[in-house]
């Protein structure tokens, strides 16, 4: 274990997955969301498999004995990148990194749900919180007074954000099951082998022929997208998640100043209140996680003989 190098990693996968998102943002005008999705997972299949390949795991990386799981981790995965990219293009980017934020939140309740987790008062606690800070965010896309175009598309974009979040919740939870019997290359790959085939029926929808700079910033987010989940996966690699999960919410100091710097998004106050709310429970649930953790080491440590 190398804590710092952890942290430094966890780090720098939050800024390059910042900076895709800033990537897909601007091309979001144009370009539909599942043709953001196809390049944001195409490219980074290259990069992953270069990962693999020289980190000599690359057998692992292909080899799998839930070819089913994988598929609905990249299902619900896809689900979750695409409706997130569509909030891009409708919501500020501070707000769509705030409401992405439930998806922690989320999945408290759906490891108690599918997995038989046990949650107690502490974390129901801070997620029934978070959950008011979500809500916090989405009450002014939600008014019914004075409709305008403009409203509801910004309503659709908030739901998307919390759909999107819902599905990335669900897509956490599978993934707590695949990594018992998986290698993490292989549940890398193959979420974005299926993203790269799923977003292909999009194509009924409406693609389009990108110009120069939106293919140059497509190009940048599956590659960014690509870096981002190799160093995100070295991060917990090298330290415990409970020591690298905070970090996590720099990116919405990040999305704060470049959503200002690049498209002159100020955030209101009404959204930075229920952005604080969001974080502060999902820290707390990464505390008293990582408190309980100590505490089950510390118990088994008493337990094992020694001698």
């Amino acid at each position: 274990m190398n804590p710092l190098r952890g942290i430094a990693c966890k780090v720098l996968s939050v800024i390059l997955f910042t900076f895709m998102a800033v990537c897909i943002k601007s091309t979001a005008p144009h370009v539909p969301p599942g043709e953001a999705v196809f390049f944001r997972s195409a490219l980074a299949v290259p990069v992953i498999l270069g990962w693999l390949a020289w980190s000599r795991t690359l057998r692992h990386g292909l080899s799998t004995r839930h070819p089913l799981g994988h598929f609905w981790r990249g299902f619900v995965g896809t689900a979750a990148m695409g409706l997130g990219f569509t909030a891009l293009g409708f919501l500020p980017l501070p707000e769509a990194t705030a409401l992405g934020y439930a998806a922690p939140l989320l999945t408290v309740i759906f490891g108690a749900m599918f997995l038989g987790e046990k949650v107690h008062a502490f974390r129901l606690t801070a997620v029934f919180v978070g959950l008011v800070g979500v809500v916090i965010v989405l009450s002014p896309r939600l008014t019914l007074t004075n409709p305008t175009e403009a409203s509801a598309l910004q309503a659709f974009g908030a739901m998307a954000a919390l759909f999107g979040a819902v599905c990335a919740a669900l897509a956490q939870v599978t993934v707590r099951k695949l990594v018992t019997t998986e290698a993490t290359g292989a549940i890398v790959l193959y979420f974005s082998l299926t993203s790269v085939a799923l977003s292909f029926l999009t194509i009924p929808f409406g693609w389009t022929v990108p110009t120069g700079p939106e293919a140059v910033l497509l190009v940048s987010a599956g590659l960014l997208g690509g870096a981002g989940q190799i160093f995100l996966t070295e991060g917990y690699r090298h330290a415990e998640t409970g020591v690298i999960a905070p970090f996590e919410y720099v990116s919405m100091v990040l999305a704060l100043v470049l959503g200002y710097l690049i498209f002159g998004e100020a955030p209101t106050l009404t959204m930075l209140a229920g952005a604080v709310l969001i974080v502060a429970a999902g820290l707390f649930i990464i505390f008293r996680e990582r408190r309980l953790g100590l505490a089950r080491a510390a118990a088994r440590r008493v337990m094992t003989p020694q001698g």
